[in-house]
């Protein structure tokens, strides 16, 4: 390598050890290892530590087409070591100040959707299914209505005179008949009511037993 690549490889190296340092708070910062699972914790450990690998080995080898030599492990030291010293501090402040703003930006979004998407949206709805229930209970109603006024003109105009002249045509058959018709009724109207009766004495006694 060159003097000049040396050069650029050991800056690049130096950046990397520092944006590691970013990495890695930024990481435990958003894996709350606490309330993780051990396993669930060391599968994130090891997909960080080996995209950090290939993210290093992709700038060097943008620098120095891969070339690894052992300072440049130091300058990698040196540039985490520069960032924990240096910028950690600064750093964090920047990051919670970031998430603090991205947070009350996605509130922000939130109620301002709330109050112009969803609330009215929500209006809107209940106000068409209140329409909808007030129009459909005047429409029953109406046909309520309807055929009251149907069933009266039916017992009016049909039932009433077609019970006048059953009655009449009733009164045409010979006594004896209309007698018997008339004991045939009532007395199957007695065996109903005793067997309703016997019916319900013995539903009762189920229910004490």
């Amino acid at each position: 390598m060159t003097l000049s690549t040396q050069f650029y490889t050991m800056l690049s190296m130096i950046l990397m050890g520092s944006l590691l340092g970013m990495s890695l708070d930024t990481y435990q910062r958003f894996l709350n290892r606490p309330n993780q699972n051990r396993w669930i914790v060391f599968v994130h450990d090891l997909l960080f530590w080996i995209l950090q690998a290939l993210v290093i080995f992709y700038v060097l080898y943008l620098v120095n087409y891969g070339e690894v030599r052992f300072y440049l492990f130091l300058a990698i030291l040196l540039g985490f070591s520069m960032y924990q010293a240096l910028l950690k501090r600064f750093y964090l402040m920047l990051q919670e100040s970031v998430i603090d703003g991205v947070v009350s930006v996605y509130r922000f979004i939130v109620k301002l959707l709330t109050i112009l998407v969803y609330r009215p949206i929500r209006g809107l709805l209940l106000f068409l299914l209140a329409t909808i229930l007030w129009i459909g209970r005047a429409i029953w109603k109406i046909v309520g209505m309807l055929f009251l006024l149907l069933w009266k003109f039916v017992r009016i105009f049909l039932l009433l005179p077609l019970k006048w002249i059953f009655l009449q045509a009733w009164k045409l058959f010979p006594k004896t008949l209309t007698t018997r018709v008339d004991n045939l009724y009532e007395g199957t109207g007695k065996f109903i009511l005793k067997k309703k009766k016997a019916l319900v004495h013995y539903i009762s006694n189920r229910k004490k037993k």
